[in-house]
């Protein structure tokens, strides 16, 4: 049930924030660069699983990951001085992702332990 519910709730605020960037995209972007998923997820894994040091740890995780995957928008701001198309720049920021998250696993080993 926990589940179905995350999956709607989560569903809900993604799709509100995609019918909107066509409308108010700089506003929408402001509102997608806050932490939601972080808002949403936190207190939904807290109340599933009810372990605050498995929380706290997914908090410092997130705190790390935030600066790390920033590497997706490379491309995108160097798009226009490289000639990249948006499909290109998006294949490099995916390709990015990999990178970050090897990046992010050795900080948070370092940091935390984990």
């Amino acid at each position: 049930m926990h589940f179905a519910v995350n999956v709607l709730f989560s569903a809900l605020v993604i799709g509100a924030a995609s019918w909107a960037s066509n409308r108010f995209p700089i506003a929408t972007g402001f509102i997608v660069a806050l932490p939601l998923t972080t808002m949403l997820v936190l207190p939904l894994s807290y109340a599933e699983h009810g372990n605050t040091e498995s929380t706290v740890l997914l908090a410092k995780s997130i705190l790390v990951a935030i600066p790390v995957s920033l590497g997706f928008f490379l491309p995108f701001v160097l798009a226009n001085r490289i000639g990249l198309s948006f499909v290109q720049a998006y294949a490099l920021g995916c390709a990015m992702l990999p990178i970050g998250f090897f990046v992010h696993r050795l900080i948070t080993r370092l940091l935390f332990g984990a």
